[in-house]
C-alpha cells in the first residue's frame, strides 16, 4: 500500500520560511517523479514543483520560482520542499505526489498524471 505523508507546514509570518517533507512508502521511490500540489481557500489547485526521479531536474511554478526549492532524498524515501520569502497568498493546502517518470516535461505540471497524493499539509502565512 502506498502511502505519502506530508509534515511541516504550520503558521508562520510573511517573509519567513518552512520545509515541507512528504514520506513515501510502499513503492521503490527512486523510480518516481515527486511534485508538489497546492490548494488555496476558494482556489483550484495547482502546480508548485516537481522533480526528477534522480533529482536532476526541477521544475517551478513562476509564482515560486526563486523563493522554492524542492529536493529529494531516495535513501530515506522523501521528498522536500523549502519555501523562503513567504507571502500571504502562499496559504493553501500543500499535497505531495507521486508519478512514473514521464515522457514529457510538461507532464510533471499535470496533477492528473499523478497516480499518488498525500492528504496534504496545511500552511498559513499571516501576520
Amino acid at each position: 500500500q502506498v502511502q505519502l505523508v506530508e509534515s511541516g507546514g504550520g503558521l508562520v509570518q510573511p517573509g519567513g520560511s518552512l520545509t515541507l517533507s512528504c514520506a513515501a512508502s510502499g513503492l521503490t521511490f527512486s523510480d518516481y517523479a515527486m511534485g508538489w500540489f497546492r490548494q488555496a481557500p476558494g482556489k483550484e489547485r495547482e502546480f508548485a514543483a516537481a522533480i526528477s526521479w534522480s533529482g536532476r531536474y526541477t521544475y517551478y511554478a513562476d509564482s515560486v520560482k526563486g523563493r522554492f526549492t524542492i529536493s529529494r532524498d531516495n535513501d530515506k524515501n522523501t521528498v522536500y520542499l523549502l519555501m523562503n520569502s513567504l507571502k500571504p497568498e502562499d496559504t493553501a493546502v500543500y499535497y505531495c505526489a507521486a508519478r512514473v517518470q514521464p515522457d514529457s516535461n510538461g507532464a510533471y505540471y499535470a496533477f492528473d498524471g499523478y497516480g499518488y497524493r498525500g492528504q496534504g499539509t496545511r500552511v498559513t502565512v499571516s501576520s
